[in-house]
């Protein structure tokens, strides 16, 4: 009788937990509506732009800061 419960708090064993949460995986992504390729395209190009803005005036910052500290230690 001990060896019945022992059995029944056993966990599975670690290759079925793993292909059990692979699975649940698997199916989770099946359900998942995905993007069409056109607007994918869109949103890349919006933050690529958003990304050289920032890019273009965080340099613009720091060469302002460049030639003021010029101006300060001179």
């Amino acid at each position: 009788m001990a060896n019945a419960t022992k059995a029944k708090n056993k966990k599975p064993n670690w290759f079925k937990r793993v292909g059990a949460k692979l699975k649940e995986t698997f199916s989770e992504i099946k359900r998942v509506t995905w993007p069409k390729f056109t607007t994918v395209l869109k949103t890349t190009g919006v933050v690529l732009v958003i990304v050289a803005a920032f890019l273009l005036i965080v340099t613009g910052v720091d060469l302002g800061l460049m030639k003021l500290l010029g101006l300060l230690t001179k």
